[in-house]
């Protein structure tokens, strides 16, 4: 089985590290004002590091033309997978066909629901819709064209992997590798028993 970390799990490992060591600067320093400035420089840090458990409100387009936001396609009742993807990306579509593969049975024994939000910009946008119907994916499509959303999640790249809950992200992962979707997959299990 593949062990994946979260990038964002790293990143927040790294800052409290960062922090740790702040803080144990602050206790060493002898004047007020320099002890000011570096548990300013903590609390930013640690506010940053959960900055970002809410979800974004953009606005995306159907594949009909239709705005809409993420908040009005996740699902309300359970649990979301949000993918961020494009056709240019090999690995997203890699990841989006081995999901396609068993989504059916996930959500038959969890009820979750895939979103699958395309970062195309305007010049590949026009690849989506055929590239859907030749693959036959059952998954909800929107439209990322000015790339808010990824932008808005802090993605500096593609696939970004996300599970919503309650309107929160409660895991994300970037990239992918070959079996990934089942390390996914437990996750959902997780978060829809809760």
């Amino acid at each position: 089985m593949f062990i994946l970390e979260s990038v964002s799990h790293q990143i927040i490992t790294y800052v409290l590290e960062f922090c740790k060591i702040l803080l144990n600067i602050v206790i060493k320093i002898k004047t007020t004002k320099m002890k000011k400035i570096v548990l300013l420089l903590t609390l930013f840090f640690s506010l940053a590091t959960m900055a970002q458990k809410e979800l974004p409100t953009v606005d995306l387009m159907t594949l009909d033309g239709a705005t809409t936001t993420i908040q009005e396609a996740i699902n309300k009742d359970g649990v979301t997978i949000v993918s961020l993807w494009a056709t240019w990306c090999v690995p997203c579509i890699k990841e989006l066909d081995a999901i396609s593969d068993i989504y059916d049975e996930w959500v038959e024994e969890t009820g979750v629901s895939l979103i699958a939000v395309s970062v195309d910009d305007s010049r590949t946008v026009k690849r989506v819709k055929p590239l859907i119907n030749g693959k036959g994916w059952e998954y909800e499509i929107l439209l990322d064209t000015n790339n808010d959303l990824k932008r808005a999640l802090g993605a500096s790249s593609v696939p970004l992997t996300i599970v919503i809950k309650d309107n929160k992200i409660v895991y994300r992962h970037s990239g992918y590798n070959p079996g990934a979707e089942y390390e996914l997959y437990e996750k959902v299990k997780e978060y829809s028993s809760k």
